[in-house]
Parts: C-alpha cells; structure tokens; sequence
C-alpha cells in the first residue's frame, strides 16, 4: 500500500477502519520532508496499517478540529477512534515500535 493524501471531505472515509496512521504535515516543514521517506516505507512494507496525509495548509478546519500546533503531528486511529498522538520527526524504528504497541 502506498501513502494516501487525505482532504477534509474523505478524512472520515480514510480513519473508519483498521489502524490508521494521520500525518499532519506542511510542504513547508523540513521535518515533515525529513519523515515523508520513513512514512512511505513503512506504507509498503506494513500493508495492515494505512498512512494518511493530511496537508495542513489545504486542511486548516481538520487540523483545528485536532488540535495540530506543531508539524509534523502523527495521530494514531483504530476503526476510526484516536488512540495516540506524538508531535516532531521519528526515526522509522520508533515508528514501528509506537504502532506496534497500539
């Protein structure tokens, strides 16, 4: 699976099912560039999680529905309830092991 870019009209759509991992990012944002390869990695090899993109720019209701005040913001959704946030660059193990744990 690759990583999809979500809007404010399919985000709902997206998180409804499984585990699903939100990027909240800006083009702007060095580590949101920094992150986009790990994202787009853990996309291809782990086919069970989604990862969605969620522009904060082109998405500002979405991103103040959630609270975003710093980028990059990863949200954690399971069938469509959020279960985790953390805010900033992560290595791609760290990742893992936070998706994993969920």
């Amino acid at each position: 699976m690759s990583v999809i870019h979500g809007n404010e009209m399919n985000f709902n759509d997206l998180i409804s099912e499984g585990i699903v991992l939100v990027d909240f990012y800006a083009n702007w944002c060095g580590p949101c560039k920094m992150l986009a390869p790990i994202l787009e990695e853990i996309a291809s090899d782990r086919g069970e999680t989604k990862i969605v993109k969620i522009d904060v720019d082109q998405a500002e209701a979405l991103a103040r529905n959630y609270g975003i005040m710093s980028i990059p913001t990863l949200i954690l959704f399971k069938n469509g309830k959020m279960i985790d946030q953390k805010t900033g660059f992560m290595p791609k193990q760290d990742l893992l092991n936070w998706i994993s744990n969920k």
